[in-house]
């Protein structure tokens, strides 16, 4: 049972390759942290849409909005399986999700292991999580001919720009009241002018709040130069998938990494997932890095109310992460979810 009144209902798809694996850590540490929760595991991701062409069913969608959260493992299929077209996945069923269900926040939080260039670096990344140019705007002018043209357009909203600058400002207040705002200003004159204006009006109500502007690839050199600048980072969509990548892999490597697809209205189910892939190449050897499936259900406790679990399994973590990382020997998944628990 829940630490409060209510008994959370978790959605799990533990969808491809190793991520049935880590979502059952993940859970394992959950209960040694005495949260009980009500879960349903769901079929998708590649497999299932071997079997039936299925991606993401009306039916499936609207089971999963009456769940409080959703934590999933990883979809996809094996490295050169082209028997899923490129995009259904991530379109049909990640993408269509964050769209359907407004999870227009996605959280990525940092922190450096021993050795990694980012050690003793503790930042997080708001990134805008359904405009940009991940809404579809584009298409295609003849197609297959010698004079073919291709547009892909980038769609800002003053209400998505916004919101997701509020998530921002708040958080930063939480941290270290520290924000950086991300763009390409001197190149993309509209979205970046539109971004701009909206994080300077949005810091008037948060003076507390020292904030300032880097472009995206001088930020790129300042993760891997100078992580710890940063405190609270806020981007849009697609820069925001670049930089989360890079921050993985300076901070220890993207099997360390965690993300929450927030839906801060609350008026659907938020979704958490590790950052890494479905990995089939080391798929049911029991050698897979649990640690970003278990910090992603942390981020879901946090969401769901559980902060004092959610605190205690990141302390748990970070003190098993640091053993791991001045470690030569590689220990079974399931001997890390153990570890994790027994720290609990």
């Amino acid at each position: 049972m829940g630490t409060g009144s209510t008994r959370h209902r978790v959605a799990v798809v533990g969808g491809d390759g190793i991520g049935p694996e880590v979502c059952a850590e993940a859970l394992k540490v959950v209960t040694a942290a005495g949260v009980d929760l009500d879960t349903t595991e769901f079929d998708l991701g590649a497999a299932r849409f071997h079997r039936d062409g299925a991606v993401l069913p009306d039916e499936t969608l609207e089971e999963l909005r009456g769940y409080d959260a959703i934590l999933l493992g990883a979809v996809g299929p094996p490295v050169g399986d082209t028997s899923v077209p490129p995009g259904t996945l991530e379109r049909g069923l990640l993408l269509r999700l964050r769209f359907e269900l407004d999870l227009y926040v996605n959280l990525r939080p940092f922190t450096g292991v021993p050795g990694s260039i980012a050690e003793g670096a503790d930042f997080a990344v708001v990134r805008e999580n359904t405009e940009g140019t991940y809404a579809g705007e584009g298409g295609f002018l003849r197609k297959g001919t010698p004079h073919e043209v291709a547009t892909q357009g980038s769609v800002n909203t003053r209400m998505g720009v916004e919101r997701c600058a509020r998530f921002a400002f708040d958080l930063a207040g939480r941290r270290n009241n520290r924000l950086t705002l991300v763009h390409k200003t001197n190149v993309l004159t509209f979205a970046g002018d539109l971004w701009h204006r909206t994080v300077t009006e949005v810091s008037a109500e948060h003076p507390e709040v020292t904030w300032d502007y880097n472009h995206v690839d001088a930020a790129c050199i300042y993760l891997v130069e100078q992580p710890k600048r940063y405190d609270v980072v806020v981007t849009d969509n697609l820069f925001g998938d670049i930089l989360t990548d890079l921050a993985g892999a300076v901070s220890g490597g993207i099997g360390f990494a965690a993300s929450a697809n927030l839906n801060p209205a609350r008026t659907g189910p938020s979704l958490f997932e590790p950052v890494h892939g479905a990995a089939h190449d080391i798929a049911g050897q029991g050698i897979a890095n649990p640690l970003a499936a278990v910090h992603s259900a942390a981020l879901m406790l946090e969401h769901l109310g559980e902060a004092d679990a959610a605190g205690r399994i990141l302390k748990a973590l970070t003190a098993q992460a640091d053993a791991m990382s001045t470690s030569a020997q590689q220990l079974p998944t399931t001997a890390v979810g153990d570890a994790i628990a027994e720290r609990l």
